[in-house]
């Protein structure tokens, strides 16, 4: 059998299942890592498994995203972290040392691996030859006890790169237009694998940001190949003896295809508020801007910061636009300081900002009412970046960095300047700040302040339910309306019944509050519910408010596998009409729910309301059953380890 690159990947860590588009598959986990919004919960959900050290070659903790401490919160997370992981075997990307994808790809990633991460954008590892996926904490909490990682065996979609970039054409442009082509849902049980001709034109950061930005298609991951290149970005880091070649066979199979020309594409942009709302930046016109933010884990590699140093150099920003740089790792930002062109952004007038997400994930640099903001992110919904009237678009370093000294939406291409920039034979290696765990048996403290709560965990499930439709939400819910994430919720990443009282407030603020006063009930939603990140947050505020289900047309792959994780029931409609035939408030009961959880694919709704009564499915494995019926992956995970 030939097999392409996924299919290799997956069959040398195949614990459980068959390698058939559609089947649930187990794969041993290699590495994971979790970041600080996300990191707290996943390390004390490990502590309630029990297990004393991971069982991983290699798990890593990053400070990254709430590094703005305008109170104690953010810091007691960091110390509750950093002794966590010291405890049990993790090592320690301190505060500083850059974004957690930036710093992974650099340092730590290795061809051919598998890599969890409790963070949507871990498939960035793709771009080194990793199957690198994003998923919710409990599950990598699981995956460091040596547990396997479950998912459905995805098709692979072969994209097939032919031609190169023309001067000032971006990677990014190429994952815009493949986000044009596939859309935000064209992605969901599928791989994204990366081949042809075009794929030696492009560096390693480049395919890191195409893999980055692959999340956005609702795909389970997405991967290049490891080869030539990818030895040479290995050699520069020091790490040549992490290499292995991981291709294609040459007659591997795929189940989908599309092919990219890339001497066609043209500077891209994502218009407001959809990362697969893209068109042209020509076409778009010279609108005028803001604010410029350039950086993110999709965009803020060495790379990337010299193109933006050599548009700047010698040249000033625009006197109404606001530019935020923010480099993706010490290292990056080391190197720009060593070689001056951290001086060019500066004397452009950049604002410099710390090594890590910031405005991505709404951590500062909001931008004023009714703003044009383009930034160099992966996402542009509406409210992420603090002002919900702000018009966000998506683009490249090059036209961000251009846009800021025009005080307009400027291609690129126009520029008459080379855009080489030479890859170095040898980057800047300091990894002190990097800090290793204790050995096994130590009696390391682990430090929790009084924002750290308890892990919320469910309850058996019933044998009926009743409850309200609490409230019915439309398409594309993201998990920032589910649970937002802001500079100010950010810091209770750790405190969900805090958190709970923001549940789904940016579509209805009174949600919190009607179930509570209702004792929990349903929500009804729309397709493609709860895209965007991966944080379980967006299913455990709603288990601690009580939600006893979901009734979707879709679900995005990440919280669906965090509803049930959870032992909320993830259900969709049989036929998407009956979802316009429920109105809030609306009293719903499933009778036999256990029943019907344990031994069918569906089961009858009755709307005593309007009495009638409808069909919903749910897409559940043997294993998915068994966790649901004991109320959770946390109470499976205790149960199977007796």
């Amino acid at each position: 059998m030939f097999l392409n690159i996924t299919q290799k990947i997956i069959k040398s860590h195949l614990v459980s299942g068959n390698m058939i588009a559609g089947e649930e598959i187990s794969i041993k986990i290699d590495q994971t890592l979790t970041q600080d919004s996300t990191g707290t919960m996943a390390y004390l959900e490990f502590e309630a498994i029990g297990i004393p050290r991971v069982k991983t070659k290699r798990s890593v903790a990053y400070i990254d995203h709430n590094t703005l401490q305008s109170g104690f919160e953010n810091a007691d997370d960091h110390k509750y972290i950093q002794t966590v992981t010291k405890k049990h075997g993790i090592y320690f990307s301190r505060p500083g040392n850059g974004i957690c994808h930036q710093v992974h790809l650099e340092r730590f990633g290795i061809p051919g691996q598998t890599l969890l991460g409790s963070d949507s954008h871990t498939p960035t590892g793709g771009g080194l030859g990793m199957l690198a996926i994003g998923a919710g904490g409990l599950d990598v909490a699981v995956a460091m006890g040596g547990g396997a990682y479950y998912i459905t065996m995805p098709k692979v979609v072969k994209v097939n790169l032919v031609g190169k970039l023309k001067p000032w054409v971006a990677a990014k442009d190429i994952i815009l237009e493949v986000l044009r082509l596939l859309t935000v849902k064209g992605g969901v049980g599928k791989v994204i694998e990366y081949s042809g001709e075009g794929v030696k034109t492009l560096s390693v950061p480049e395919r890191a940001t195409i893999t980055n930005m692959g999340a956005e298609l609702g795909a389970t991951t997405s991967v290049f190949p490891s080869d030539d290149i990818t030895k040479e970005f290995l050699k520069a880091q020091g790490r040549e003896s992490d290499f292995s070649y991981i291709l294609p066979d040459d007659d591997a199979a795929y189940d989908e295809e599309i092919t990219i020309d890339l001497s066609k594409l043209v500077p891209l942009a994502a218009k407001p508020h959809m990362p697969d709302n893209v068109d042209t930046v020509k076409n778009i016109g010279k609108i005028k801007v803001d604010q410029v933010a350039i950086g993110s884990c999709t965009n803020s590699s060495y790379m990337d910061m010299m193109k933006v140093a050599k548009i700047l150099k010698g040249k000033t920003v625009a006197e109404d636009v606001s530019l935020v740089i923010s480099p993706g790792s010490r290292q990056v930002l080391n190197m720009l300081s060593q070689n001056g062109a951290l001086a060019d952004m500066i004397s452009a007038g950049a604002r410099i900002l710390e090594t890590a997400c910031g405005p991505c994930i709404g951590m500062g640099q909001s931008p004023k009412t009714d703003a044009i903001s383009l930034r160099t992110f992966n996402r542009n919904f509406e409210g992420r970046s603090g002002t919900k009237s702000a018009q966000v678009y998506l683009v490249s370093p090059e036209t961000a960095a251009l846009s800021a000294i025009n005080g307009y939406l400027s291609d690129p291409t126009e520029l008459d300047i080379s855009n080489e920039i030479e890859m170095p034979e040898k980057f800047l290696i300091n990894d002190n700040m990097v800090v290793e765990p204790a050995p096994e048996n130590n009696d390391v403290e682990v430090v929790r302040g009084p924002n750290i709560k308890e892990y919320p965990v469910n309850g058996k499930l019933e044998m009926s339910v009743t409850g309200k439709a609490l409230i019915k939400v439309e398409d594309n819910i993201t998990t920032d309306h589910i649970m937002p994430s802001n500079a100010k919720l950010l810091p209770f990443r750790s405190n969900v019944p805090y958190l709970s009282n923001f549940c789904l407030a940016p579509c209805d603020d009174k949600f919190p509050e009607r179930a509570k006063e209702n004792g929990g009930g349903f929500i009804i939603a729309g397709s493609n519910y709860g895209q965007g990140s991966s944080r379980e947050h967006a299913a455990l505020a709603p288990l601690y408010l009580g939600i006893k289900g979901v009734i979707a047309k879709s679900f995005a792959r990440i919280h669906m596998a965090n509803l049930i994780n959870s032992g909320i029931l993830p259900m969709t409609f049989a036929d998407e009409a009956d979802y316009d035939k429920i109105d809030m408030m609306d009293t719903l009961v499933i009778d036999n729910l256990l029943d019907s959880v344990k031994n069918d694919n569906s089961l009858v709704v009755k709307n005593v309301t309007k009495g009638t009564e409808f069909k919903v499915n749910f897409a559940l494995s043997d294993r998915q059953r068994d966790i649901m019926a004991l109320g959770g992956l946390l109470n499976y995970t205790k149960e199977m380890s007796k």
